[in-house]
């Protein structure tokens, strides 16, 4: 018996696995239901999911989507995962928060003082949330596959190269992608990734 644990991106929804249960014979897939994004509160739901499925199921896999890779390696690290397929993935997420502190304008000293710091472009700055990713690092060897746009704008292509490069992970790179995989192509290219890699 074969579960797969579903973890979407920000904004998204656990019900977004339904689409993926064509690319999936033989899985059931199950999502996770979260609107948080704390990792320490995502953590616990992801790790709720997966003891429910092991009571069930021998083998369970992992698909995630954007900051949901960040948060299924934080949660599952430990864990029995035979095989992960990640989508558009944060794969360092300290890396991500300094990047945006950049683009904000916003020091280190700043954000330690303020707490908390909204940016322009929507997204809130937490000096709680870089101190939990630092103070909490991943270790990550779990058999994993790569599906990552060329044009990626939250991800750079050093990033993946790095991420890669030192863990068990195969790349696969779709021209002319972006982060978010929903045009007709992308998504007819997303599809046929997963019916071959998730195996």
């Amino acid at each position: 018996m074969k579960a797969i644990i579903y973890v979407h991106g920000k904004g998204g929804s656990y019900l977004e696995s339904e689409q993926y249960k064509k690319n999936c014979d033989g899985y059931v897939i199950v999502g996770v239901d979260y609107n948080d994004y704390l990792p320490w509160i995502v953590q616990n739901q992801i790790k709720a999911v997966y003891e429910n499925l092991t009571q069930e199921y021998e083998h369970i896999s992992v698909i995630a989507n954007s900051i949901g890779a960040y948060f299924a390696m934080n949660a599952l690290q430990h864990c029995a995962i035979e095989k992960t397929l990640l989508i558009s993935p944060i794969l360092n997420m300290e890396s991500l928060i300094l990047d945006m502190m950049k683009w904000a304008n916003v020091t280190e000293e700043e954000l330690c003082e303020k707490g908390e710091i909204k940016t322009d472009f929507g997204e809130i700055l937490s000096w709680e949330y870089l101190g939990f990713i630092r103070r909490n690092p991943i270790k990550w060897d779990i058999p994993t596959e790569i599906l990552y746009a060329e044009n990626d704008n939250l991800t750079s292509r050093a990033t993946v190269d790095i991420f890669v490069a030192s863990h068990n992970a195969n790349l696969t790179v779709m021209r002319n992608g972006e982060h978010w995989f929903h045009t007709e192509e992308q998504i007819s290219f997303l599809n046929n990734w997963m019916k071959k890699t998730i195996g």
